[in-house]
């Protein structure tokens, strides 16, 4: 039986909210007085992206003369070098914050996408299993963000470990919501349940092993007041606990890579592909309705029991295309019947200033496991998003299949590299495969540096790119075997 112990979460007077931009009729740039000054910086940020790319442009240049004389052995590192400039030059050159300022490309159908009150409520959705030690810090950030007009929503499924008493003083202290499951049910479900209770214009997601800088939660709203065309928007993640092992350390420079470089290209597009759930903020009408899918998402016959983002995240960018047709198959759930919301084509973008830290794997076995899971998690989202991907423009599919194709053919490149090579006497071979996975971790080690210049972990940047070619490719051919195995807890770090 659930338990149920619902409070108000205080709501101290604020003052009045900032003025909103109105949004722009259509899609062209934006022509506000500080056009020219905003234009001038992103053209001298563009040249600059430029200079600093040019080292690398002048190395995959002279790889042409070799494309030419052996284009299979040549092909791989100057197309993922060539992939590695774009990628970088769109992220710097190209992306916008949404919560500093209003996007210079906007959709000409503005007028479709319902615009949010001055003060929306947000619903936080929170689900845990088995966290004593992490939870308490976690809400704590929470409820001290400084935008106000929230509702927490805790969903404890079925611990064990006395996580369930801490959720319950903390609810007498704070007026959270907290739900108690009975049976362990799993992550997506436990969400699923959390937000039968959510009444907000927003629904935010976080883990219990997070912690949000206190404007992340205010910084998206206003993103999504400023920009009624996103439908979801992702916060920036770096790791807790850097300082803990040499491991973890490689993850955090690695972390702000996958989201300032990659996030950052994709968000130019409008077409993030991945809202990670240390901060996964959404309109709500953007994914109510898709909610009973996502929980009894199925994948090769079986329950697909992992509460991917990357599938919520695809609901929101292929609703247009795939949504009439999910609706109508979970017609029966109230998140359907109480209000069905238009399929529009919904822009997913990312707040670089919503600051977020989560705990990442400090051991090698924590880590693996943690990697196994993603790759399900990708392999499953490639059937599903790479459905429709290429409807949403030339850019954000270059980038979607470019990066699928790169995840695929890894671990094939790794074989030929560090196995069949090495056994045909071809040790140069192997020697220039090395030096062009160090050299691709060199430049976002460099990215790296020049967003955090005090720190001196860029330096382990390259280690990442050598960890990702030589052991995690190896895992996606492992996790499409196992893919009908899995729970949602991290598990031990």
């Amino acid at each position: 039986m659930t338990v149920y112990i619902s409070r108000n979460v205080p709501q101290p007077e604020v003052d009045q909210d900032p003025p909103v931009e109105p949004p722009i009729p259509r899609s062209r740039r934006v022509t506000d007085p500080s056009t020219v000054e905003g234009g001038l910086r992103q053209e001298i940020r563009r040249i600059a992206t430029l200079l600093a790319l040019s080292p690398l442009v002048f190395v995959l240049a002279t790889q042409t003369p070799r494309l030419l004389e052996a284009p299979l052995t040549a092909a791989y590192g100057a197309v993922v070098l060539a992939a590695t400039i774009i990628l970088i030059y769109i992220a710097y050159a190209h992306y916008e914050d949404p919560s500093q300022r209003t996007l210079s490309q906007r959709p000409r159908n503005l007028a479709d996408f319902p615009v949010l009150p001055p003060n929306p409520k947000v619903s936080v959705l929170l689900a845990v299993k088995d966290e004593a030690d992490e939870i308490e810090p976690c809400i704590r950030s929470i409820l001290d963000n400084d935008y106000r007009n929230l509702d927490l929503i805790v969903v404890d499924d079925a611990s064990t470990d006395g996580t369930s008493t801490i959720l319950d003083r903390l609810a007498r202290e704070f007026g959270v919501k907290v739900i108690h499951l009975p049976r362990n049910v799993g992550k997506k479900h436990a969400l699923v349940r959390g937000a039968e209770h959510a009444d907000g214009d927003i629904i935010a997601f976080t883990d219990s092993d997070c912690r949000l800088a206190a404007d992340a939660i205010r910084l998206c709203v206003e993103a999504m007041i400023r920009h009624p065309e996103l439908g979801a928007v992702s916060g920036h993640t770096r790791a807790t606990n850097a300082r803990e092992s040499l491991l973890t350390q490689v993850q955090d420079v690695w972390y702000e890579g996958q989201f300032r470089v990659v996030k950052g290209a994709e968000a130019t597009f409008g077409s993030v592909t991945c809202v990670s759930g240390p901060l996964a903020v959404f309109r709500r009408e953007a994914i109510l309705n898709y909610l009973p899918a996502w929980a009894g998402d199925r994948f090769l016959g079986g329950e697909f029991r992992f509460a991917t983002d990357r599938q919520l995240t695809g609901y929101v960018l292929g609703q247009r295309w795939i949504g009439r047709r999910l609706k109508a198959r979970y017609a029966h759930s109230r998140f359907v019947r109480e209000a069905d919301y238009p399929e529009l084509e919904w822009r997913v973008g990312y707040v670089q200033a919503a600051k977020v830290w989560t705990k990442v794997p400090a051991r090698p076995r924590a880590f693996l496991r943690q990697q196994v899971r993603w790759k399900k998690s990708f392999v499953r989202n490639l059937f599903f998003t790479g459905s429709f991907m290429w409807r949403r423009g030339t850019g954000a599919g270059f980038l979607y299949y470019g990066h699928a194709l790169w995840v695929v053919v890894a671990p094939v490149m790794a074989l030929r590299h560090m196995v069949w090579a090495p056994m045909q006497g071809l040790w140069l071979l192997t020697a220039l495969y090395l030096g062009g996975i160090i050299l691709k971790g060199t430049a976002w080690g460099l990215a790296f540096k020049v967003d955090d210049p005090r720190s001196g972990r860029w330096r382990y940047r390259p280690l990442m790119s050598l960890i990702s070619a030589l052991v995690l490719s190896w895992l996606l051919p492992y996790s499409l075997a196992t893919i009908r195995r899995g729970i949602w807890s991290r598990g031990s770090r």
